[in-house]
């Protein structure tokens, strides 16, 4: 059967937890959500940070977006590339990069929001990075050597490793890990570590912080609980009825996750109504904008929460592109930009520029070689890092010939990653406060690699 490569990649974590959606209908996705969350140990919230990842499902092709522009470099990715190269006008030039041996870069044109971000020193990029347990050469790889995430070219299993940082399945993430190291941080209101604007997302998930899900127009409104039928009372009594504590242990339990999960949906409802609207302007008509948005409007009520750190998980799909690659994949990229751009201008609008750092992530990259239309799916590929706190303007890692029987071309220009998920990780748990000793208690493979921090903070 196929597999679904949509934003849902801990269908054994659903299957886990969805009994709790039985006695509570229309309040479901926010019971489950909660279940299981521990109260933090109070403190004075004296810092705020977080983390966003935005995840672009499907495998987005990494060598359309950022390209080396030497004439030579570029002569030959065109030739590699073959039916879907695509002309040098197409990109935008970033300059001479000291960490690439002072090679020249270019973005491709639809991001020059980015591009503008990269400028001005607040974004970065980091080449040629993907899942994987141990430093592998393409000797080891070819020798079938410990190290290749299973499944490897699988978009639900490598959505799972790459949030998880671990293996096909996990049920614990990386970013849910770094919330339950840091929960003690948020005062009054821990439920909302973890927080998804686009479904359930292994990534968000602790071994005690669950993450709380809402969409993008705001928290849910249980209507039926005011009025039912017309009639308040007939709400009251509803509202009495799946927050009640029967006897038997897991009903009693249930009656607890409900009533949280009532208390916290109402709490956020009422802290978000007291925020200052946003005067930085988001593209209605874009999903990713609009769940950007949210995150935004999440942050701008984090001191009336009591929170210190957060963790927020938004996507948007589209990018498996076997087909349509040179006229479907502009439009993404655009929306991806423009979401981001806008979301870094919210963060300085709300003071906080300097302690959001926001990244991308995609099932993997994808193949040099074109099929014809399109390319196929790969591994390494290319991220971006954004905010404030970025040593932006520059790409980290190793950015690969762009040619095809390279030392990291495991075939068709599928990309032997040369930076793990682990490490990029790394960086970011150490800049959002986890301590380095308890990096490894987050990413169980961090410790295989000697360099632990990518230098993408001051």
């Amino acid at each position: 059967m196929k597999k679904s490569y949509t934003s849902d990649p801990s269908r054994r974590h659903f299957l886990k937890t969805a009994t709790q959606f039985t006695a509570v209908g229309a309040a479901a996705p926010i019971a489950l959500n909660l279940a299981g969350i521990q109260a933090a140990a109070a403190q004075t919230v004296d810092d705020y940070r977080a983390l966003v990842c935005v995840f672009l499902f499907g495998g987005n092709d990494q060598t359309s977006t950022v390209v080396p522009f030497d004439s030579a470099e570029f002569s030959r990715l065109v030739t590699a590339r073959g039916s879907i190269a695509r002309p040098a006008a197409d990109f935008i030039s970033l300059g001479n990069v000291a960490s690439q041996g002072n090679r020249s870069f270019a973005l491709a044109k639809e991001l020059s929001p980015l591009a503008d971000l990269y400028g001005k020193s607040k974004l970065a990029i980091v080449a040629n990075v993907g899942p994987m347990y141990t430093p592998l050469t393409k000797a080891q790889y070819n020798a079938g050597a410990a190290g290749v995430p299973p499944q490897l070219f699988s978009h639900n299993d490598q959505q799972s490793v790459w949030q998880s940082s671990g293996v096909e399945g996990a049920t614990i993430g990386w970013g849910g890990r770094f919330g339950d190291l840091l929960a003690s941080k948020n005062t009054s209101n821990p439920l909302f570590t973890s927080v998804s604007i686009n479904g359930t997302a292994v990534f968000l998930y602790g071994k005690t912080v669950q993450q709380f899900q809402l969409d993008s127009g705001g928290p849910a409104t249980v209507s039926s609980l005011d009025r039912l039928y017309g009639s308040t009372d007939a709400g009251a009594a509803l509202r009495e009825i799946i927050t009640a504590s029967p006897s038997p242990l897991f009903e009693s339990h249930l009656g607890e996750i409900t009533r949280r999960s009532l208390s916290a949906n109402q709490t956020l409802k009422d802290k978000l109504a007291l925020a200052a609207p946003l005067a930085t302007v988001f593209d209605e008509t874009n999903s990713l904008a609009k769940q950007l948005r949210m995150v935004a409007r999440l942050i701008s009520a984090r001191q009336s929460l009591g929170l210190g750190r957060q963790v927020f998980f938004v996507g948007m799909g589209g990018f498996d592109s076997h087909s349509g690659l040179v006229q479907d994949l502009p439009g993404l990229h655009t929306k991806v930009a423009n979401a981001m751009a806008s979301f870094y201008a919210a963060t300085v609008e709300l003071g906080v520029a300097n302690q959001v750092t926001t990244f991308t992530a995609s099932d993997f990259g994808r193949t040099l070689a074109s099929n014809g239309d399109g390319s196929d799916h790969g591994w390494g590929g290319h991220q971006f890092v954004m905010g404030g706190a970025v040593k932006g303007g520059t790409i980290v890692g190793n950015y690969p010939t762009v040619a095809l029987g390279t030392d990291e071309d495991l075939g068709r220009g599928r990309l032997l990653p040369t930076t793990s998920t682990s490490q990029l990780a790394a960086t970011l748990g150490s800049w959002f406060g986890v301590p380095a000793g308890s990096l490894a208690d987050a990413l169980p493979h961090i410790n295989n690699f000697t360099v632990k921090d990518l230098g993408l903070f001051s």
